[in-house]
């Protein structure tokens, strides 16, 4: 049924739920698996939501989180070939994550994206907003929400 899956994470023990849930997927529609993560970029300015860095510091913290993030998608990679499947680590370097998933799974060709939900309710939802909530209102392609 599916061909290629496109999975969401962040790295947290929710997602890593997710993260099993589509390597199964994937194996049992011999489907392709695209592991995605978005580098956030740190925030610049007050504009941003925060205070202002130098620029070394600004640029040490957007490699630590480059790096962070590449050994991510590549560990879930090495784990999901162990168990058969054919996988593609993929990382965005982006501030924009609801938006950078959506482009993705377009980018690469996916027939479905499967990600976690926090589950944040009240202020904490408000403020914060949700990112599932984002793919789910905005993506074309069925999407798989676990938690």
């Amino acid at each position: 049924m599916f061909k290629k899956i496109l999975v969401a994470t962040d790295g947290s023990p929710l997602s890593e739920k997710a993260v099993e849930s589509a390597i199964e997927m994937a194996r049992h529609h011999s489907a392709e698996l695209v592991v995605f993560t978005v580098a956030r970029r740190p925030p610049k300015s007050y504009m941003d939501g925060s205070t202002v860095r130098e620029s070394v510091e600004s640029e040490s913290i957007d490699k630590q989180r480059q790096e962070n993030a590449q050994a991510l998608v590549a560990a879930i990679g090495e784990r999901a070939r162990g168990r058969g499947v054919s996988c593609h680590p993929l990382v965005a370097h982006s501030s924009q994550v609801a938006e950078s998933i959506i482009a993705a799974a377009g980018n690469q060709a996916c027939d479905l994206i499967v990600m976690a939900s926090h589950g944040r309710k009240g202020l904490g939802r408000l403020l914060i907003g949700s990112e599932t909530q984002h793919v789910l209102t905005h993506s074309t392609l069925p999407v798989l929400v676990l938690r």
